[in-house]
């Protein structure tokens, strides 16, 4: 006799590991991807801070770090880059009509640079400008910094995981 809840083949169907006895929410097999990155990202650090016995709680600081994804999610996806080759790289205005976009690449352009200025032998810069912000990057390759455009150059030298960890200890401030 089959439950109301069974399959004709007999199986039960799937359900969350929150509903099936025994099983602890770590126990995902091969089932890697959470459904949305940013969510990933938190997930991925919750994990680490509850592993690590000597976590701050008192300091710890889960949504300012969501906050941080959005000004990424606003800057990567939202914001409208017009890029000038000048000598030695490039010049990219990255703007938007939307306040909140606004905000976000504002919070994140000058930090970016003020955090790499320097990585991969750049000079950057960044300089406030109607709806949004220039990030100016030079270089001994000016191909290299105009063929990875505004994105790339912001994904350069894989900072942001240790940057989310601490964001999310409360050891450092939200900008970038």
């Amino acid at each position: 006799m089959m439950s109301d809840d069974a399959h004709a083949d007999g199986q039960m169907p799937m359900t969350s590991t929150a509903q099936m006895p025994g099983m602890q929410s770590e126990d995902t097999g091969a089932i890697t991807e959470p459904g949305q990155s940013a969510f990933a990202a938190i997930q991925e650090i919750v994990a680490h801070l509850l592993a690590d016995p000597d976590t701050d709680w008192n300091r710890v600081n889960i949504e300012g770090l969501r906050q941080h994804l959005i000004d990424m999610n606003n800057v990567t996806l939202r914001a409208k880059v017009k890029e000038d080759d000048i000598e030695g790289g490039a010049r990219f205005e990255a703007t938007s009509d939307d306040p909140e976009v606004t905000a976000s690449i504002r919070a994140m352009v000058p930090a970016h640079v003020a955090t790499m200025n320097g990585v991969e032998g750049w000079k950057m810069s960044a300089e406030e400008i109607s709806g949004g912000s220039v990030l100016t990057v030079t270089g001994a390759d000016a191909q290299k910094i105009r063929a990875l455009g505004f994105i790339g150059i912001l994904t350069v030298g894989a900072h942001h995981q240790p940057h989310h960890l601490a964001m999310a200890k409360g050891e450092m401030m939200m900008g970038h």
